[in-house]
This record gives C-alpha cells, structure tokens and sequence, in this order.
C-alpha cells in the first residue's frame, strides 16, 4: 500500500462532460434566454426529462449542481426554483486545490455536519424522517447499481441539514456542496476501488446516523457522522 495516496496517485480528468453537466449548461442557457424566470418555479423532475431525454436521475444530478452554484434553490413540497440569473455574480466558493485544502475541509465537515446531525436528532419530524430514509434508499440503489452514488451522498447529507430546522446549518451546507462534491469524488478516485465490505461499512456508518436522529440521540448522531468523516479522510490520506 502506498505510504501517502494523495501524493502518489493521480486523477485524470474526463474525456467530456457529463450528461449532467451539459443539462447544466443547457437550463443556464434556457434561464438567460428568459424561457426560466427568476424567482418562478422550474418545470418538475418529469417534465425536464422529457424535455432534454434524459433520465430522471441525471436531472436530479443537473438540480443538484445548479443548487450548489445558487442558480437554483428547492422548496420543501413545491419544487425547484430560479433564485439568480447565471449573469449575476455568485460568492466566491472555496475550491479543493491543494492537501491542505483537503485536510480544511475535513476539520469543516467535523464540526458543521455532526453538529448538524446532533442539531436534526432534536428537531426532526415525521416529515424529515421520511425524507432520510428515501435519501438512504435512493443511495442505496445507486449504490447497487454500480456508480458513483456521489448525488445521493450528497442529498442524504443535505437532508440531514435540512432536519435540523436550522437554516444556518442549511445554508452553510447548501453553499459548500461544491466543495463537498469535489472531495468525495477526489476520495473514490485515490482510495482504493470499493469492494462489497468497504460498499456495507459505508452504508452501515449512513444508517448508523441516520437511526440516531430518527431515535433522537444527539449524541449518537454527532459521534456517528463524525466516525463516517473521519473513515473518508482515511481512505484519501491513508489509501482505506
């Protein structure tokens, strides 16, 4: 085993975008010709589907990515809606671009997404417990299906901000998903490939959380996704 993954190990970019990301620049090129109004509500998940052939999964994926660049923001039960113009500046958001980047972005995940978690074990409803466990499904399936599962990962992780009722943890997570992303996708690429034990100890560590804000433990809930952080920070620094 490689003494440090991170140095030795490199990752080549991809040949061409992704489905998802020409969808992207698809509905930012719809929104600045005024076919998408500001502050109006997208078309559902169906309807953009149909609308540019693709599956309703990479259109969750396109959502996700324009969730995380503040184009676009959801609304719990109604939809998806267009919160800026693509022409309009954006926040600068902190990108992954160096080791020690990495290791400042885990000390940032520590201590927002487990107080975070502790924060939903306290104020979650009926209506957030059900939100979790699709999210647990959806990963899941994603997961058996053989690819990256990184949106679903991403949208269990949100869920559980958005349990906490607290919109401060909300939008700090909301606003980090770029980052976020990024860094999953840099842990499955310099980790070793993930077998069928690594696959259940990562979905064992998600139930874990998620079974302790549903049972309302605090404590549980914060000790469980800081052991699911501090296990992904290995498996990029310590190649496990």
């Amino acid at each position: 085993m490689l003494d440090n993954p991170v140095e030795e190990r490199s990752v080549s970019p991809p040949a061409q975008a992704s489905r998802a990301e020409q969808i992207c620049k698809l509905i930012i090129a719809a929104i600045l010709r005024g076919d998408y109004v500001e502050n109006r509500k997208l078309p559902t998940e169906v309807e953009l589907a149909a609308h540019y052939s693709a599956s309703r999964t990479t259109i969750r994926e396109a959502l996700s990515r324009l969730r995380s660049e503040g184009i676009v923001s959801s609304r719990r039960g109604s939809g998806n809606y267009i919160q800026r113009l693509p022409s309009q500046p954006a926040p600068v958001r902190p990108q992954i671009a160096s080791i020690h980047d990495i290791e400042r972005y885990y000390a940032f995940r520590l201590c927002v997404e487990a107080g975070a978690a502790e924060s939903a074990s306290l104020a979650r409803n009926a209506d957030d417990i059900a939100s979790l466990h699709a999210a647990r499904s959806a990963l899941q399936q994603a997961q058996r299906s053989g690819g990256t599962a990184v949106e679903e990962d991403l949208a269990l992780h949100l869920a559980i901000a958005r349990a906490s009722h607290n919109p401060f943890f909300i939008s700090t997570i909301e606003y980090a998903l770029s980052p976020i992303r990024q860094c999953m996708e840099l842990a499955q690429n310099l980790g070793r490939p993930q077998g069928a034990a690594e696959i259940a100890m990562i979905d064992d560590e998600h139930d874990a959380i998620v079974q302790a804000i549903v049972e309302g433990s605090p404590a549980r809930a914060g000790a469980a996704m800081r052991r699911h952080i501090e296990h992904a920070r290995q498996r990029i620094f310590e190649g496990r």
